[in-house]
């Protein structure tokens, strides 16, 4: 592997061809092993970016397949569930669920409730929209065109992207500024973004961050099984986002 641009060190960016299928989400969880093996020599300062083909994965029905993580395995199979109980169309329950399961989602990868950013795409206005942290749904959107927003960018490239360094890289930071009790105030050091898609179709973006004021203070880095967990998750979310997002 070789060195990329200063700007990019300590940041990690996959370009997953595999996610844009999303045909078994659970095959997801092996990427991580994938990953940790193909860049097993990584160091401080040295930005790895790696290409998994659809075919080169294992999955569930691959002899030798282990899961990384049986709390992901068992999210998965409930929020799998969770779109089954919302086919009833009650509004409330919807409007319940999608925060219900940012919580779920920021237990299962040790961050808070905040951390947790779910976005719609809205084909008719050409944006990103918040669904989740409640706070920021009426702050404002994000254009599809935006050059600075990562979650544009996961949206026109289709791939998912791990920064650890991301306080340092240039990027759309008003959101990070909005006041709320429900908000952590501190700057996004840290920030896994995939895409999230539904027959085939990017249809949003779910973004897990670790805030802090210094990225001393914002804890672990996030790793590839943080992103196996991720990417696990989107295929049952991207179901879900159809009951519950509104263009």
């Amino acid at each position: 592997m070789g060195k990329f641009s200063l700007a990019a060190q300590k940041s990690i960016a996959v370009d997953f061809d595999h996610a844009k299928s999303h045909r078994d989400s659970l095959s997801a969880l092996t990427f991580s092993e994938n990953f940790r093996r193909f860049a097993h020599c990584r160091t401080p300062g040295i930005c790895y970016r790696t290409r998994c083909l659809a075919g080169g994965l294992a999955g569930p029905s691959t002899p030798g397949y282990i899961y990384p993580n049986l709390m992901s395995k068992k999210l998965v199979n409930e929020l799998e569930m969770l779109v089954n109980s919302l086919k009833s169309g009650d509004a409330s329950n919807q409007e319940l669920s999608i925060t219900a399961l940012a919580e779920r989602i920021a237990n299962n990868l040790h961050v808070k409730a905040d951390e947790v950013a779910i976005l719609a795409v809205s084909e008719k206005w050409r944006h990103l929209y918040f669904l989740v942290p409640q706070a920021l749904r009426n702050v404002g959107h994000i254009p599809l065109s935006s050059t600075s927003a990562l979650a544009a960018r996961a949206i026109r490239d289709s791939r998912p992207e791990i920064v650890n360094n991301f306080a340092t890289v240039r990027h759309a930071s008003v959101f990070e500024g909005v006041k709320d009790e429900s908000l952590n105030a501190s700057a996004i050091q840290r920030i896994i973004s995939a895409p999230i898609l539904a027959h085939g179709k990017v249809i949003g973006v779910i973004q897990i961050s670790r805030k802090a004021v210094a990225v001393a203070e914002a804890g672990a880095e996030f790793t590839a099984d943080d992103l196996g967990k991720l990417l696990a998750i989107c295929k049952p979310l991207g179901k879900l986002m159809q009951h519950v997002a509104k263009d």
